[in-house]
């Protein structure tokens, strides 16, 4: 399923090395899940990066939620 808030990431090579990131600026989906993840709220994340919008940070939970969503995980052979 592909919602309205997906478009909101962007994967461009030129842009963070190509990693996904919100709507072709600096901000990358990493960086705000890293954030949410050490407790960071929300209007936290807005007030430290006004350039973010709520929606932004939903598009970049429901790219996770995309991402996690395998059949199988196998540990790799070191």
């Amino acid at each position: 399923m592909h919602s309205d808030l997906m478009n909101r990431i962007t994967i461009n090579p030129d842009i963070c090395h190509g990693k996904p990131s919100i709507r072709n600026q600096r901000y990358t989906v990493e960086l705000v899940l890293d954030l949410l993840s050490s407790g960071m709220s929300e209007s936290e994340i807005i007030n430290d990066y006004p350039n973010l919008e709520k929606e932004d940070i939903l598009a970049c939970l429901e790219f996770a939620s995309h991402l996690v969503k395998v059949k199988s995980i196998y540990k790799a052979s070191a």
